[in-house]
């Protein structure tokens, strides 16, 4: 997931209070996006030398954008170290992980190079990549997650943008009825989101 914060900012070149503005800040690696008077999207170069300087996150051109000191030093470290997404899934070392119909041709390598272990057989996993498209494939999800271990996690991989057929609230709601409940979402590739489930917890008696 990426981060977001309401902010003032102060942009260069705008005479007089102009170039003050107040809105959204928001960054999913490799693009900061602020949402104010005006709508402002930063990337590639111009993330460039981004720095902290005491509570404000800095850029190249002088965009300033007021975050808190901590917060600061944070955004400007995830944007100079941007994690690559199996770090931002979770994937460890010796995992069992299971990829059923997502569509990219790199993520079982990938896994295989974390130090993952890609099965076949669907049970007792960690990680399981599910990709659904349609409402027939979201029907699968109460199925799926019996071959999860206790505290595997199913990731339902769907497309985005104008070409998304199902929407997160679709997804949300099919994997709640299974038992399950999302806590992270991340940016799975430039054409697929990643939706992250596990099993609700049980009240202690």
């Amino acid at each position: 997931m990426g981060k977001e914060a309401h902010v003032r900012a102060v942009f260069p070149g705008v005479p007089g209070a102009g170039g003050a503005d107040e809105g959204r800040l928001q960054y999913e690696a490799p693009t900061l996006v602020f949402r104010g008077r005006e709508r402002r999207v930063f990337d590639a170069e111009a993330l460039t030398g981004v720095r902290a300087q005491g509570a404000e996150l800095v850029l190249a051109d002088g965009s300033r954008f007021q975050l808190g000191e901590r917060q600061a030093a944070s955004w400007a470290d995830a944007i100079l170290n941007p994690k690559g997404r199996l770090e931002k899934i979770g994937v460890k070392p010796g995992m069992r992980v299971a990829v059923i119909g997502v569509a990219d041709e790199t993520f079982t390598s990938e896994l295989r190079h974390k130090g993952a272990v890609p099965v076949e057989e669907l049970q007792d996993l960690d990680l399981l990549f599910y990709a659904a498209d349609s409402a027939a494939e979201l029907n699968r999800i109460p199925e799926l997650v019996q071959t999860l271990s206790e505290r595997g996690a199913l990731w339902v991989v769907s497309r985005k943008g104008k070409a998304a057929t199902v929407k997160d609230v679709q997804v949300m709601a099919a994997a709640k009825a299974a038992g399950l409940v999302d806590n992270k979402v991340v940016g799975f590739s430039d054409t697929l989101t990643a939706l992250r489930f596990v099993r609700r917890k049980l009240p202690v008696a």
